[in-house]
């Protein structure tokens, strides 16, 4: 049949930890020991890599790249990249399990997904050891998918490879890669599920990309609101996706909408400019 059969949920910043906090405040404080001051939007820019490729990658940012060349007098190494991910793993590791709490409306999405029979995976930015406390707190608030793949599944080929993709669907006996919804809330989310060939949709409110806590996003004003998820959306958009929903609690519905879409012969990626990009749910 021409029905989607699973979901690939992302974790922090889509299914746990409003704004996706735990990493970025790290990432901001091994920098800053390392005698670098970075900005939150840097720390947030490769957000959704496996985590030793993100600090690579913000060291190879045009300024990052020449606070550093200031600082020690030479281009960035393998060694000065291996040495701060020695220090951001132990800090990281030291607070996740106070950033496992599921985001509004995340656990009520999961129950109407089985309802229908749809099997959920997960893929990550994070190692196995580091989704071990994640987890084991989110099952113990209520948020477990069907199965988790990480980098270290993967040979350290994470985001925005698609092999963490395929890893979920050879474990949930998925049998097409159209009949497959991957939702995230970074650029490194969306870009990983279009390299899979599944409907990759970008999850607004709570995201990295978003960049705003519960309180902080609490307190804007509705035209500021507006602002700030028109800005998230048009982020997903350029990126790829097919779709973005405001929170997790509208995947639901808009599988509905790829269902009727599969029906007429659609498929992710088909004629992007000409559809609806945004499930108004």
């Amino acid at each position: 049949m021409n029905r989607i059969e699973g979901v690939i949920l992302d974790w922090a910043g889509t299914a746990v930890d409003f704004g996706c906090f735990a990493p970025v405040n790290v990432f901001v404080d091994i920098f800053s020991q390392a005698g670098i001051e970075v900005t939150m939007e840097e720390a947030r820019g490769p957000m959704g890599m496996l985590k030793i490729d993100h600090i690579r990658a913000m060291l190879s940012m045009p300024r990052i790249s020449a606070l550093w060349k200031n600082k020690y007098g030479r281009d960035f190494s393998e060694e000065d990249v291996h040495r701060l991910y020695a220090a951001f793993e132990p800090a990281l590791m030291a607070s996740l399990s106070e950033y496992t709490d599921p985001i509004p409306g995340v656990i009520e999405a999961m129950e109407a997904l089985r309802a229908g029979g749809l099997k959920i995976g997960s893929t990550t930015g994070y190692t196995r050891s580091m989704m071990d406390i994640v987890t084991q707190g989110a099952r113990d608030k209520g948020y477990f998918p069907d199965h988790l793949v990480t980098p270290d599944e993967t040979g350290s080929y994470g985001r925005p490879y698609p092999y963490m993709i395929f890893r979920n669907m050879e474990h949930l006996k998925l049998s097409a890669s159209w009949k497959v919804v991957k939702a995230g809330d970074t650029a490194s989310d969306i870009q990983e599920g279009v390299q899979a060939g599944v409907w990759s949709v970008g999850v607004v409110i709570g995201s990295s990309e978003m960049g705003l806590s519960q309180e902080e996003y609490d307190c804007l004003s509705a035209d500021e609101r507006d602002e700030a998820i028109e800005r998230t959306r048009r982020a997903f958009l350029a990126n790829g996706a097919d779709f973005t929903i405001d929170t997790l609690a509208g995947l639901p519905a808009l599988i509905g909408t790829i269902n009727h879409m599969l029906d007429k012969g659609e498929r992710p990626g088909r004629e992007q400019a000409q559809r609806l990009q945004t499930a108004e749910l």
